[in-house]
């Protein structure tokens, strides 16, 4: 059976309690109900209609840096495997043996030959290929003509890495990552083709919030909030420094073009992307690619932040730094990576209180979904707009 087929038949047994209702009115500015936020059911179902016939992002190329570097991962329940093979690429298989469906990796290591399952020994190529079944046939007998190995590699899942985040395709129908993603690769595209290189563990933090996982994308998108969230940024990034950036149907968030913080009294300064224009000297760039991955673009340095939606009210938020050559991640600069990883963490704690607060919010029964700015609130509201429209595309 097919990953996808899986997905179907299992979310086809979900109770047909608590149907999900028309949306047509979220895209024509309404907000998203409030079971969207607080309902089992329907964050089950948003597994089937939004993460799996999309691109989700699952994890980042440096935790797997060298060939036979391998890292399971659960993504919305499903073991995953995210594996360097021998030549270098990576791949992202099924974390189960297809012999009895047993769990094959259960902590990140490197295979320098096979990956062998812990239970019957069932071994497998670097490419997912089964090569050998010990005892298939009895003892000693390491074949069976009704056992075809060449048709029972691991399941390979679609994948691509841009920027160093991997990329899944759950349903494997969804159009190619480069023509999904074509309009932001175009508007970033002075930065398409530049390497990025992760800031070691300084440059690494993850935090979790007892919210759902669309509520961090919303609270993203909006530059609204900083006066009194971020008092600190708005300090020097002020509100009326920030525009709105909308793509229907593919990313939302805002930009800046005040961006020069000052990082220590010498005036040293990362290293800066090649061949930028001049608006980039002062401007950054921070949108939700949908559905699940936040990126930052800045002349110096780039972050993502993988949303790993673990249920309907809780969310890992992995944060991960990026610079723009090798020298910047050695020693000599880890007090500025440092200062730049406090900086940015400082600011993802601060939105936690309110985005919480959004989350028990939910859970007032007159709460109608809101009523959203139609300036200030226009990124978020194409967001809402994107998840409704994903919503009625599968039940049309």
């Amino acid at each position: 059976m097919k990953l996808a087929d899986s997905i179907a038949l299992s979310h086809a047994l979900l109770p047909a309690s608590n149907p999900i209702p028309d949306l047509a009115y979220v895209r024509d500015g309404g907000c998203l109900p409030n079971p969207f936020y607080t309902d089992a059911t329907v964050f089950e179902e948003e597994q089937k209609r939004v993460f799996a016939p999309n691109w989700s992002c699952v994890g980042f190329g440096k935790d797997i840096p060298k060939a036979g570097d391998a890292k399971p991962i659960s993504f919305l329940g499903i073991p995953l495997l995210l594996l360097r093979d021998k030549a270098g690429s990576i791949r992202v298989f099924q974390n189960v043996c297809r012999h009895r469906g047993m769990i094959l990796v259960d902590e990140p290591t490197n295979f320098r030959g096979v990956i062998r399952c812990p239970y019957h020994s069932w071994c497998y190529n670097l490419e997912g290929e089964l090569k050998t079944t010990p005892h298939l046939g009895g003892p000693g007998q390491n074949d069976h003509p009704a056992v075809t190995k060449s048709e029972l590699g691991l399941y390979e899942v679609r994948s691509t890495v841009w920027m160093d985040l991997i990329f899944v395709n759950l349903s494997g129908d969804a159009p190619d990552f480069e023509d999904a993603t074509s309009t932001l690769t175009s508007r970033w595209s002075e930065f398409e083709g530049q390497a990025v290189f992760h800031g070691g563990p300084d440059s690494s933090f993850n935090l979790t919030v007892e919210s759902n996982w669309k509520l961090a994308i919303e609270n993203y998108c909006e530059s609204y909030h900083l006066p009194w969230i971020h008092p600190g940024l708005n300090s020097y990034s002020k509100l009326e420094d920030h525009y709105n950036i909308i793509e229907a149907g593919h990313f939302s968030g805002q930009g800046t073009t005040v961006y020069n913080p000052k990082l220590d009294d010498s005036g040293r300064n990362f290293s800066h992307f090649k061949n930028l224009p001049e608006k980039w000297s002062t401007c950054a760039e921070y949108v939700a690619l949908y559905p699940n991955v936040l990126l930052g673009i800045h002349k110096d340095h780039f972050y993502a932040i993988l949303l790993e939606p673990l249920s309907h009210d809780r969310t890992v938020e992995r944060v991960e730094i990026y610079y723009t050559t090798a020298e910047m991640t050695e020693p000599a600069w880890a007090d500025l990576r440092q200062r730049i990883s406090e900086m940015w963490k400082e600011i993802f704690v601060e939105d936690i209180g309110v985005v919480q607060g959004m989350q028990r919010g939910r859970h007032a029964t007159q709460f109608d979904g809101g009523t959203l700015s139609p300036v200030m609130d226009s990124a978020t509201h194409a967001f809402h707009a994107w998840v409704a429209e994903q919503f009625s595309a599968k039940t049309a």
